[in-house]
């Protein structure tokens, strides 16, 4: 008995190790189980097949890590509407990369190389020349407009291809033609560009925008060669048929407006720009509740503005009558006194000032104020354009109001999950500083 107790006791204890596999804590999946029988003896139960762990592997080069846990519920929607509408446009590419080196003399004898490499040349020098000033002119509004500018930048790479396209009708003003779509693909390049980086990080749960980006990267160069072969097979079918090009191209052209369009509407972005910062304060002044962003999302315009008129979409348009960042030099004399006199009274503590002239109300804002000023002010301009014409006791009533519910309101729209750190805006260049003297003030 005593010699069993101590061969028992010597044996060693049964060992079982689980292997496990994935990218996040949250998304393992076990693949084998290992079990010690004894010192020389291991027993190996495999989970899953190899073929199982082949396709986690080629998925994990095109989904980010952590995958669906590390993304926005919109982020798959929205990717698999923007990779249809690659893929149609690098089907298009070819047709309209075909008429343009046709147009440009490649396979005629009488065609010169200095002269094919001007034009080329000349066609990419204006679009470098486009994109340096749009970025000049429209930069600042990218990001407060994501949606709005991922669409016109998708119509302008639709223009540029059809300007391809059209260039050999019309031998005479070929390179006028060329150089029109090379400055609509340079507006495409820095408005998508731009725009991407705005939604890539709406989409970034942990932290991890570059990789989101890497696998975007993927996903569009798989969406590449999709589109390369199929284009390829395409013009194919099509060389020397005019009416099939232009019938295949202008089809994929729809189909692409359309995905593009879907793609958009997908998103529901938690940042308050001016549009759905004025959506969202306007239901809670009736309601007393914060939509969330996506219940704001489908009621928000993504077409320009010139274009609102056509959308069905019931959007809010109070933020309009409200301008951000006005110059003071540019106010007249009685606009100026009424400012000063407003700055003494009704703003004491607050970094802004508000004016109100024919229904638009302006904000002028302090040289030290914050991105949480400014979105303070954008809203205290709101209620006051919500509540109407502005008097003295307007102004009185839109600061009571944003005494009493601002703090309120600011915590309901956290809680919603929208972020309140900023206003996403065109840049504020224009800012101004008072100073109240309060040394003439009567006192008893």
């Amino acid at each position: 008995m005593e010699g069993d107790q101590k061969v028992n006791s010597s044996s060693p204890p049964a060992m079982v190790i689980e292997e496990w596999n994935g990218t996040s804590s949250t998304k393992l999946t076990k693949t084998a189980t290992i079990t010690a029988i004894s010192h020389s003896s291991i027993s190996i139960q495999r989970s899953s097949n190899a073929f199982t762990h082949i396709s986690q592997r080629i998925l994990q080069a095109f989904v980010p890590e952590g995958f669906p846990s590390s993304v926005t519920p919109d982020y798959v929607p929205f990717q698999v509407w923007d990779s249809l509408q690659g893929l149609s446009t690098y089907v298009r590419m070819m047709l309209s990369t075909q008429a343009l080196l046709s147009a440009i003399g490649v396979g005629e004898k009488s065609a010169t190389v200095i002269g094919a490499t001007f034009q080329w040349f000349l066609r990419d020098l204006t679009g470098m020349l486009g994109g340096v000033l749009f970025t000049c002119y429209q930069g600042s509004n990218l990001d407060s407009n994501a949606k709005m500018w991922r669409l016109v930048a998708d119509l302008m790479n639709d223009l540029g291809m059809l300007m391809d396209l059209v260039s050999p009708l019309f031998p005479s003003s070929f390179v006028f033609i060329v150089c029109i779509g090379s400055l609509s693909r340079s507006f495409t390049g820095v408005a998508s560009g731009a725009t991407r980086a705005a939604l890539t990080q709406h989409f970034a749960l942990e932290n991890n925008a570059a990789d989101i980006a890497a696998k975007e990267g993927s996903q569009e160069t798989l969406a590449t060669m999709i589109g390369m072969a199929l284009g390829m097979l395409l013009a194919r079918i099509t060389i020397g048929h005019s009416f099939a090009i232009w019938i295949s191209f202008l089809s994929l052209t729809m189909f692409h407006m359309y995905a593009n369009y879907k793609a958009v509407c997908c998103l529901s972005l938690n940042t308050l720009n001016c549009e759905r910062c004025s959506i969202v304060l306007s239901h809670f002044l009736k309601t007393g509740q914060v939509l969330s962003p996506k219940q704001v999302s489908s009621m928000e315009h993504v077409l320009p503005l010139w274009m609102t008129s056509w959308s069905l979409k019931g959007g809010d348009s109070l933020y309009k009558q409200v301008q951000l960042g006005v110059r003071v030099s540019s106010l007249d004399s009685l606009a100026m006194v009424n400012l000063l006199q407003s700055a003494g009274s009704h703003y004491k503590k607050e970094k802004y000032l508000l004016q109100q002239k024919r229904g638009i109300i302006r904000i002028i804002t302090h040289k030290d104020s914050t991105a949480a000023d400014i979105l303070k002010s954008f809203i205290h301009a709101l209620v006051m354009a919500k509540l109407g014409d502005q008097d003295r006791s307007m102004s009185s009533e839109s600061q009571s109001w944003m005494d009493k519910h601002y703090e309120v309101f600011v915590l309901k729209l956290q809680s919603s999950g929208w972020k309140t750190e900023r206003l996403l805006s065109s840049s504020v260049v224009w800012r101004a500083n008072w100073l109240v003297d309060y040394s003439d003030v009567k006192q008893d």
